[in-house]
């Protein structure tokens, strides 16, 4: 008698590999239910933590990072410091599998750790050994881009985002049934807070679904289900977007933060320039939109962003017309930057 062919083992989550551009989490980790709830700021320095110590993840080791990578745009240490106490006292309960059953496991998101006292210094954590274990068991991640990471400014958005994120490449299925207990558990929301539907659907999950729509590479709807009167269950759906509408996210991704909301609604406002173009700037072509010398001047703060455009105009003068002027320029002040440092 033949033998049948064994059955390919499943691809580990450890596997998948960190990039310039994404970072790797282990869908145990997107679905999780927080007992302690945490932060915006939290969640988004727990996911450096998990891909700075991603190569040895599942090893007993102590991982090192400078504080600097974890501090963004703020000068002070104190928010990293409070974050990794939060971090530390943060319990959560992870779905698992064992011995074949469903099981629910209470874990710390991070072990002990130390940090050093200068500005400038480094933070070495240890990842705890029960959530190793889970890490290691993981076949199941979710790919987060970086810049849609930092992009996103609810902790809500953030977490609906990572959830699409973990189911977007599923092949048969675009839509999964969630109680709504389980919904407020998963994005976070704290006992006591936003307990109708009504509320929770226009304090959290509206305003998560325009970001996600926005900022992401797919389209997103929660259906709210009910159980005679009242609501009882949401279904979570979602469908990849064309290329205009991945050409639409890559624009609004390189503009500033600066009148996001408002483009996301549809609603006007207006964004002041401090500084008026130059009149010379005219005869060398059209101005741009105002979100992106905004967009600019937040990224590079100390340069003169009309004489940037001058060189950028001047280097594209022979070169075929950009088909998007604003994105062309951006990336053309990036490389400039780079080339000419303060």
């Amino acid at each position: 008698m033949a033998q049948r062919p064994a059955s390919p083992k499943p691809y580990r989550t450890i596997e998948a590999r960190p990039n310039a551009e994404s970072l790797i989490k282990p869908g145990e980790l997107v679905d999780l239910v927080e007992v302690t709830p945490l932060t915006l700021a939290d969640r988004r320095i727990y996911n450096q933590l998990l891909e700075n110590a991603w190569d040895a993840i599942d090893k007993p080791v102590t991982h090192v990072i400078s504080k600097s990578d974890l501090r963004g745009s703020h000068n002070s240490n104190d928010r990293v410091g409070e974050t990794i106490e939060r971090l530390m006292s943060a319990i959560v309960k992870v779905r698992v599998t064992r011995d074949g059953e469903d099981a629910i496991e209470r874990v710390q998101l991070l072990g002990g750790n130390i940090e050093t006292t200068r500005r400038d210094g480094l933070l070495e954590y240890e990842i705890p050994q029960r959530l190793r274990r889970i890490i290691k068991d993981s076949t199941v991640f979710a790919r987060l881009q970086r810049e849609v990471m930092f992009a996103l400014s609810s902790k809500y958005a953030l977490t609906l985002y990572e959830m699409i994120q973990k189911r977007g490449n599923l092949r048969y299925r675009s839509s999964e049934k969630f109680s709504l207990e389980d919904l407020r558990g998963i994005l976070g929301v704290s006992k006591g807070k936003l307990t109708s539907w009504s509320n929770l659907k226009l304090r959290a999950i509206d305003p998560a679904l325009a970001e996600v729509n926005a900022l992401s590479d797919y389209v997103v709807e929660i259906a709210p289900l009910k159980t005679g009167r009242r609501v009882t269950h949401v279904e979570l759906r979602w469908w990849r977007k064309d290329e205009g509408g991945s050409a639409q996210v890559e624009r609004e991704l390189s503009f500033s933060k600066v009148g996001r909301k408002a483009r996301i609604s549809g609603s006007e406002e207006v964004v002041t320039e401090p500084k008026a173009r130059p009149a010379w700037l005219d005869t060398r072509g059209p101005a741009l939109r105002t979100e992106t010398y905004e967009t600019a001047r937040l990224r590079y703060p100390g340069y003169d962003i009309y004489h940037v455009e001058g060189e950028w105009r001047a280097w594209a003068k022979d070169r075929e017309e950009a088909r998007d002027p604003d994105r062309a320029f951006l990336a053309f002040f990036r490389t400039f930057v780079e080339k000419n440092p303060l």
